[in-house]
C-alpha cells in the first residue's frame, strides 16, 4: 500500500489509464455538506434511537416514525448542497474518466453535482413510495405537513424510498453494484468505512477481480491494511482538489 503526498501522482496515472474506474461512496463524501455520519463520533445513532427507521417500527408506529424521519431527512439533511469532492466527481465523469458512482449515501448529492450514472445502494430520500400501490413520487408532490403522508392515488402509507433496517437491498442497484465490481479495474473509495453490509462487500469483490484500490479516507478504514493500493489520507473536499489538480482537469 502506497500513501502520502508524493502518490497523487501514482493515483492519477492509474486513473488516467483505467480502462473502467468506479467510484464507491459513503457518509464520509457528504459529511463536509454538513450531513452527519450515521455511526461512529458524532454520528446520528449517537443522538437518535435508529429503531424509528425499522421497518416492523415503521409499520407499527407510522405517524412517530414519520415525525422523525421528516426532522432528521428533509428538514436537516434537506439544505444540504454538494461539496467540492461531489463535484470532483462531476467532473470526472465529464472528462470521461469515471464510468459509474456508487453510492451508500440516500442525500442526492451526486445528481445535484452533476454525476449522470449513480447505482443509489440503499435508494433514496428524494422518493417516495406507496406501501399499498408502489406508486413513486417526488417527496415534494407529496407535502409533509400533514403525517404520516397518505398515497394521492389509493391512500395508502407513503414510505420514503431508502433501506430501512430489516429491508432488503433495491434491485437493480444491488445486482448493478457487485457487477460493477467484476467489470472495473480502478476502484476509488471515498468516505466510506467498510462496516455495513452487504455494501462492504462491493470493494473486496473488486479486489478479488483484479482492481486497483484507491482510498480517500481521513482515518484508515477496514480497506486500507487489506486492499488498499493508494490511500490518500484527509478530507474528501481537499483530497478531491489535490487528486484534480494532478489529473489535470481542474
Amino acid at each position: 500500500m502506497h500513501s502520502g503526498t508524493d502518490f497523487y501522482q501514482q493515483a492519477a496515472q492509474a486513473i488516467r489509464s483505467a480502462r473502467r474506474l468506479t467510484a464507491f461512496t459513503g457518509a464520509g463524501i457528504s459529511v463536509e455538506s454538513g450531513i452527519p455520519p450515521f455511526r461512529g463520533s458524532g454520528g446520528l445513532w449517537n443522538r437518535y434511537d435508529p429503531t424509528f427507521i425499522e421497518i416492523d417500527y415503521f409499520y407499527r408506529n407510522p405517524k412517530k416514525s414519520w415525525e422523525l424521519i421528516r426532522e432528521i431527512f428533509y428538514d436537516f439533511f434537506g439544505r444540504a448542497e454538494p461539496n467540492a469532492a461531489h463535484r470532483a466527481l462531476a467532473l470526472m465523469e465529464s472528462r470521461g474518466l469515471i464510468e459509474v458512482v456508487i453510492t451508500q449515501n440516500i442525500d442526492n448529492l451526486h445528481q445535484e453535482a452533476g454525476n449522470t450514472t449513480v447505482y443509489e445502494f440503499h435508494g433514496s430520500s428524494q422518493f417516495l413510495v406507496c406501501t399499498a400501490c408502489g406508486n413513486r413520487i417526488h417527496f415534494t408532490a407529496a407535502g409533509l405537513e400533514v403525517l404520516p403522508p397518505a398515497c394521492g392515488e389509493c391512500g395508502g402509507l407513503l414510505k420514503p424510498d431508502f433501506v430501512f433496517f430489516g429491508e432488503q437491498i433495491p434491485e437493480p442497484a444491488n445486482s448493478r453494484s457487485f457487477l460493477e465490481a467484476q467489470l472495473a479495474d480502478v476502484f476509488l473509495l471515498i468516505g466510506t468505512s467498510g462496516e455495513v453490509m452487504p455494501a462492504c462487500g462491493i470493494p473486496f469483490l473488486a479486489k478479488e477481480n483484479g482492481a486497483a484500490i484507491i482510498e480517500v479516507n481521513t482515518e484508515p478504514s477496514s480497506y486500507t491494511g487489506r486492499i488498499t493500493d493508494i490511500f490518500l489520507q484527509g478530507r474528501a473536499t481537499e483530497v478531491m482538489a489535490r487528486l484534480v489538480e494532478a489529473l489535470g482537469i481542474g
